[in-house]
């Protein structure tokens, strides 16, 4: 694939309509998976508007700043960087998340562990949740959002991470009830938790190389990868629950689409009653764990 250049144009898109058209044909030439989306979505930030607003300048005409900014964006998408890596943010539970290369790429699919989690929580107790390799902090901080009487702790072995989870707690004004530690999963971790949350690294180790380019070459390997297989993560949690988990409380673990039966197998052999929750596909993403 022979990826266009600025200076390969003949001219620069006069309007934001052209702008659009051009992009779109771009990521469609990339083989993106929804380059009318993506266009979208990179043009609106180009040019600093909402959805509304873009449909309704499209025959307006766009800046030369705005439209080299845009076609730059749509290179790097062609090149198959990720829409929110771009521009540095994604939207989760309908709250915006700073990213980076440092942390994994906030996903709808993990909404369904926020959802199922809150039902569990009483709109107005008190009560603490433990976010176990919290990245972004999205879990974590999403929950806090939703209950304002909860507290929390994000753990995450990635200090770049860590400060990412930082400064979205502050910029969502949450700074006062979450807070940050550096660690191995439970490692070192001595009080008890009302909820434990987590999207461990599942994927099989030698899928990896298999896997979306979005993902495999801008998510870090340490979100990523779960063992020969998958299961390492959700091994070293389980086994740790009953440290940290205060009696009738819950624990909340995403999985992969086939992990269902076996995460649920662990949680048997130690002792725990285990409940599977299934994403708007029907695909098993979420198991609750409880005593």
């Amino acid at each position: 694939m022979r990826l266009i250049r600025l200076k390969d144009l003949p001219s620069l898109p006069d309007t934001v309509r052209s702008a659009l058209a051009l992009g779109v044909s771009r990521l469609g030439a990339a083989d993106v998976e929804d380059p009318p989306r993506d266009a979208r979505l990179l043009l609106r930030a180009a040019l600093g508007c909402d959805a509304v607003r873009l449909s309704l300048m499209l025959d307006e005409p766009i800046a030369d700043e705005a439209v080299r900014r845009f076609l730059d964006w749509i290179g790097r998408r062609a090149l198959r960087e990720p829409v929110s890596k771009i521009l540095g943010q994604r939207e989760f539970w309908s709250l915006t998340f700073k990213v980076t290369a440092d942390t994994l790429d906030p996903r709808p699919d993990t909404e369904v562990l926020v959802e199922h989690a809150l039902a569990y929580l009483d709109h107005n107790a008190a009560g603490k949740v433990l976010d176990l390799g919290t990245g972004s902090g999205c879990i974590l901080l999403a929950l806090l959002h939703e209950r304002p009487a909860l507290t929390g702790l994000g753990v995450d072995i990635s200090h770049a991470a860590l400060a990412v989870a930082q400064e979205n707690a502050a910029e969502l004004g949450l700074s006062d009830r979450a807070s940050f530690q550096h660690g191995s999963w439970m490692d070192g971790l001595t009080e008890l938790f009302d909820l434990v949350v987590s999207n461990p690294p599942y994927v099989r180790t030698n899928v990896i190389a298999d896997l979306a380019p979005e993902v495999r070459v801008h998510d870090p390997d340490l979100a990523l990868d779960g063992g020969p297989d998958g299961l390492l993560a959700y091994k070293k949690i389980i086994a740790g629950l009953g440290g940290i988990l205060k009696p009738g409380g819950r624990c909340f673990l995403e999985i992969g689409y086939d992990q269902s039966q076996l995460v649920s197998d662990l949680a048997s052999a130690a002792r725990f009653k285990s409940k599977v929750h299934h994403d708007i596909a029907g695909h098993p993403r979420c198991v609750e764990i409880n005593t």
